[in-house]
């Protein structure tokens, strides 16, 4: 049974929490925007939530906006959010937990997270922010940028294995020796035990191994906003493959619209494919075999698409720093998916205080 989102006042209780936060703090625009969007999502929740079956569950929208506090401020784990609650008025007042009330036990994350996974729901979320009145309207629907970022997993390289079984384990004790000097492993003879949908993959010539996945997103030029993202396993196609997937539905339109993409996009394959969706490919050119010609480059369009594109990165890279996801939490496509798109999010919304002041 879906619980209450609805905050409890105390009889007794002399602090109020909207007194305490300052009126221009930067949480108090989010917070609007947040709860517009879960509020557009309270059909979802109570298809997930079954009514009047069992006891009231802890609100969706409350560990929603938990979470997003976990990315905002970089706190590492599900129990050190809880312990927030329990001193941080702040952090009450967001979440929406009255002085008085008591906080959840931070196993109630996970017993909700399968819930949230089969409802899409972070998914449905970035979409419902990226639909709100006040941010709508700061984005491009006519020029994309696209590219790709690695996201280690939560698995040590000892436990990448043959999988027929015929490999030595590694020495006893927790952190044991292994001794991996001279055999050759691959994807398609081995798997991680702590988490098979990782794979092994390298991001260049000279660089190390490491068992990952790789998440995708796509920004909008004008404010470069990520209006949708993915994570798949990692493979020398998955890049342009997601690219295609997220491009697509915005391509139905009238006019022809533009994507921005490095030199890792520029095959054939893609750039013919985005031709045939009528979106111009303004993708970084190779020294060598590009195929990208003057059809494109001749445009001054072009050369901002360059400029921009790379703007991206700063998506991925504060998601990394701040938000935690150098190195995932969780095991799974699934579930370090449902964080990747859910950071994205957390991404747009931190960047919105200024854009919406900007924007008047």
């Amino acid at each position: 049974m879906r619980g209450s989102d609805q905050r409890s006042g105390s009889l007794f209780s002399y602090v109020d929490l909207e007194s305490r936060v300052r009126r221009d703090h930067p949480l108090r625009p989010i917070r609007e925007i947040v709860n517009g969007a879960l509020s557009d999502l309270n059909a979802e929740f109570e298809a997930l939530y079954a009514a009047g079956v069992g006891r009231p569950s802890i609100p969706p929208e409350r560990l929603l906006r938990a979470l997003l506090l976990q990315a905002f401020y970089g706190i590492r784990s599900e129990r050190q959010i809880m312990e927030r609650l329990e001193y941080d008025l702040l952090f009450r007042w967001f979440v929406g937990l009255g002085v008085d009330d008591a906080a959840w036990d931070q196993t109630t994350f996970g017993k909700n997270r399968d819930r949230l996974l089969a409802g899409e729901v972070a998914h449905k979320f970035l979409a419902a922010v990226l639909a709100h009145r006040r941010v709508k309207r700061l984005l491009s629907t006519e020029h994309f940028s696209v590219d790709g970022t690695l996201i280690e997993a939560w698995a040590s390289m000892k436990s990448f294995r043959p999988r027929d079984g015929s490999g030595e384990p590694p020495g006893p004790g927790r952190n044991g020796e292994g001794d991996f000097h001279g055999q050759k492993r691959a994807n398609d003879t081995h798997e991680s035990t702590t988490d098979p949908d990782a794979k092994l993959y390298r991001k260049g010539p000279g660089k190390e191994a490491k068992l990952c996945f790789m998440g995708h997103a796509l920004m909008e030029n004008r404010c470069g906003l990520v209006v949708d993202a993915c994570l798949t396993q990692a493979d020398g196609h998955a890049e342009r493959i997601a690219a295609l997937h997220m491009i697509e539905p915005r391509a139905d339109r009238p006019g022809r619209i533009t994507l921005g993409a490095d030199k890792g996009y520029d095959t054939e394959d893609f750039v013919n494919e985005l031709r045939a969706l009528n979106v111009a490919p303004h993708v970084a050119a190779k020294a060598r075999g590009s195929a990208i010609d003057g059809r494109t480059t001749r445009h001054a369009g072009y050369k901002i698409s360059q400029v921009i594109r790379k703007r991206i990165e700063e998506a991925f890279g504060w998601t990394k720093s701040a938000a935690g996801l150098r190195k995932t939490r969780h095991r799974g496509l699934a579930r370090v998916g449902w964080q990747f798109v859910l950071a994205m999010a957390a991404y747009n919304l931190i960047r919105l205080p200024k854009l919406l002041a900007a924007a008047g």
